[in-house]
């Protein structure tokens, strides 16, 4: 097998071919909701109960983040798309007009999403340009009735046949 070399313009446009939910990473930092936008979520194990997230070493948010007691990850629905971009914006103004609340811990949870999760930092391994972000949940909650955000072909999507457009 012959490896390729490839641009990061021409691998992230084939990473964007396969669709993933969209989820909040977030936490009290001195006494104010900070978060960031991440679509790398995926569960790692059930004994013990881990997920994982990816953060780029160049975010302004992840080092503070990492000092929180507590995150929440709150995966997104079709009605947050424009918190998910709010996320990916100005750090002052991700959570203007968002619906959150705080665990007593500090894990920083919207409202409306799909499901949530209240974690703790377990381990982080530096990999190429971003940190994989081991978390153990401490406390979960599912919303079936609550339809995901889908980012796919760098747009959002919704998981409704009947919703093929992008969600604006």
């Amino acid at each position: 097998m012959t490896a390729l070399a490839h641009d990061s313009t021409s691998l992230r446009a084939v990473f964007a071919a396969f669709p993933t939910g969209v989820t909040a990473l977030a936490a009290l930092v001195d006494g104010k909701p900070a978060g960031v936008a991440a679509s790398s979520f995926t569960s790692v194990s059930l004994t013990p109960p881990l997920v994982s997230v990816c953060m780029a070493h160049s975010s302004s948010t992840w080092p503070a983040l990492r000092r929180a007691e507590r995150l929440g990850i709150s995966v997104l629905g079709t009605d947050h798309a424009a918190v998910c971009r709010r996320l990916a914006g100005p750090s002052g103004e991700r959570f203007t007009g968002v619906a959150w609340r705080a665990t007593p811990d500090g894990a920083v949870l919207l409202d409306g999403a799909s499901a949530w999760f209240d974690c703790s930092l377990e381990q982080v391994v530096r990999a190429g340009d971003h940190d994989i972000v081991v978390l153990r949940v401490h406390d979960l909650h599912a919303e079936p009735a609550v339809e995901p955000l889908v980012f796919h072909a760098s747009v959002f999507r919704s998981l409704n046949p009947g919703a093929l457009r992008p969600i604006r």
